[in-house]
């Protein structure tokens, strides 16, 4: 089965590629490289010792992404390609609503168009806001959106679930947490092009001496040491759900036109914490600053993830300790 990846020269779309590779999937990546590399897809070549077919479009060009409709038969499509920085939606909204929400109506009308028969969506957990609910399920309701971003994902997952009702074509919303690590091969991983505003990304790159330093956005949160609590979760084990995802709908197992499921560990992790596990496994200490809350953060988000077990089939088996190694040697790998 031929799968579309938006984006697959991106964080999570790359290493999705190379599971569903694993798993016997032939994958197409659809990526412009706004905010990604398309040496990522040279990278999932080397692991997966077969060449990955990437076009480099913009999406948001309707004629032009029809064609390559038009020229592969794709069974199935799963759609990362998005903006994603929560302080640049801040300050440029326009630049989100217009990318995030024009490229998922194209792909929207195409599916359609060229029936694909399952279509799985990038969402994350910002769609919940400053929830009152924790740990959330996918029942949780939505709170007003902290960002223009988390707004283009409940709008996102707002037309999906619409547009469901009258297809025949069956749709999954993935909700991730936080995805941080890398491919243990340390082939590929997270190499954003844009200001990096991530806490593993600037703590890695910060260790590197990438950045002169590292703050810690707000320590006066109502947690238990004052800092943002957050659900992280290992990029492969995201990857894995998307490959659960497909082949749950390829087995026409949904039942529902669209369906929604959490991704996340579980365990609400503060970064305090997260800074401890990195300095202890790369034995580094870290010399950081403390800062104001950031716009647009919420205070504490962690899932329910027991539909995605009972459901899809998938549990995540990396630790934090072992998302920070991942993510460390990774970044020396830059250097």
């Amino acid at each position: 089965m031929k799968i579309l990846v938006t984006g697959g020269c991106g964080y999570i779309g790359s290493h999705t590629i190379v599971d569903l590779v694993e798993n016997g999937f032939d994958v197409v990546s659809i990526d412009a490289c706004f905010n990604s590399h398309e040496s990522a897809i040279q990278g999932v070549e080397k692991i997966v010792q077969k060449e990955i077919k990437n076009y480099s479009i913009d999406l948001c060009n309707y004629e032009v992404v029809k064609q390559i409709f038009e020229a592969e038969k794709f069974d199935g499509i799963i759609h990362f390609a998005a903006f994603k920085s929560v302080p640049e939606s801040v300050e440029n909204p326009l630049k989100y609503y217009h990318n995030n929400l024009t490229s998922l109506l194209n792909l929207l009308k195409l599916t359609e168009e060229f029936k694909v028969k399952h279509f799985v969506f990038s969402s994350s957990c910002s769609v919940y806001g400053n929830t009152k609910e924790l740990p959330v399920t996918e029942e949780t309701p939505f709170e007003k959106a902290e960002s223009p971003y988390a707004h283009t994902k409940q709008l996102g997952e707002n037309i999906i679930e619409e547009v469901a009702q009258k297809s025949a074509s069956k749709f999954v919303l993935l909700r991730y947490f936080n995805p941080v690590g890398a491919h243990e091969s340390a082939l590929i991983g997270e190499l954003p092009t844009v200001v990096v505003t991530a806490v593993v990304p600037r703590i890695t790159g910060f260790a590197a001496g990438k950045f002169k330093s590292f703050s810690v956005m707000g320590t006066d949160y109502p947690t238990r040491d004052g800092t943002c609590v957050r659900d992280y979760i290992h990029v492969m084990d995201i990857a894995h759900a998307h490959t659960k995802a497909i082949q749950y709908l390829v087995a026409e197992k949904q039942t529902l036109p669209c369906d929604i499921f959490n991704l996340g560990t579980g365990n609400g992790v503060t970064v305090l914490e997260a800074i401890n596990s990195f300095e202890k496994v790369s034995g580094l200490k870290l010399n950081y600053q403390n800062a104001p809350r950031r716009e647009g953060d919420v205070v504490s988000i962690y899932a329910n993830n027991n539909k995605a077990k009972n459901l899809l089939g998938w549990t995540p088996k990396r630790d934090l300790d072992n998302m920070m190694l991942t993510a460390w040697n990774w970044e020396q790998k830059q250097e």
